[in-house]
């Protein structure tokens, strides 16, 4: 179980691990970090999807944080903006987004020449690229896999943002194609019964669900709080 503090202002929520890596914060998502390691003990975790059930609730700012703890134990890590209708990857990390994953999907730009080096040491970064008119079927399609298939010949994690589940299919279609996937839950403001049918949607394409991240919880001391499935 795993909290979080209520951040300052706007840019230190967003990418906390790498303003201030001690804070206690940065050592909540470390753990997270770990225990979803221990969640896939038995198979690589090379695929990370992370989506919610509905917008706002804070998934774009863990996908985030999560990368760059990730990148900060060594690994080679690949953030792809898989959100192709409210990209958000760009704007935290102020990189261009002129192309991106959809200009890769429909040819326009090879996957390398695509790829953004962030200010991480080890994390790059695939921006969404110009929002196109099929997210859907560009992410379905046989081109996606092998950009999959390509990533993980390259980098040691890929970690997805998609949208919310229960407002498009993307993460349905994503989720079967990964190792894991990661639900983030807002609390006072996520339903239950949505809390539930973002888990079913899930289920129902055979995704693996490792976890549940309970984010902006009240307290004192902290904000995430992470339950293993």
């Amino acid at each position: 179980m795993i909290k979080r503090k209520r951040p300052v202002n706007q840019s230190t929520r967003q990418l906390i691990t790498k303003l201030n890596p001690r804070s206690p914060i940065s050592e909540q998502f470390r753990t997270i970090r770990t225990n979803l390691q221990f969640a896939s003990i038995d198979e690589k975790l090379e695929t990370i999807l992370v989506t919610s059930p509905g917008p706002s609730e804070g998934k774009s700012s863990i996908i985030a944080n999560l990368a760059i703890v990730f990148a900060q134990q060594g690994k080679r890590v690949l953030l792809i903006d898989a959100d192709m209708r409210k990209p958000t990857v760009h704007y935290t990390f102020k990189v261009d987004n002129r192309r991106g994953l959809s200009s890769v999907l429909v040819g326009e730009d090879a996957l390398e020449e695509a790829l953004q080096q962030s200010d991480i040491t080890n994390l790059d970064l695939l921006s969404s690229g110009p929002i196109p008119p099929n997210p859907s079927e560009l992410l379905g399609s046989k081109k996606m896999r092998q950009l999959i298939e390509k990533a993980k010949n390259i980098y040691d994690l890929v970690i997805f943002d998609s949208p919310p589940v229960l407002a498009v299919t993307d993460a349905q279609i994503l989720a079967n194609d990964v190792d894991g996937t990661l639900l983030v839950v807002r609390s006072k403001q996520t339903d239950q019964d949505a809390a539930l049918k973002a888990k079913d949607h899930l289920e129902s394409v055979n995704a693996k669900l490792l976890g549940v991240v309970l984010n902006d919880v009240e307290s004192k001391k902290d904000q995430y709080y992470y339950y293993g499935q």
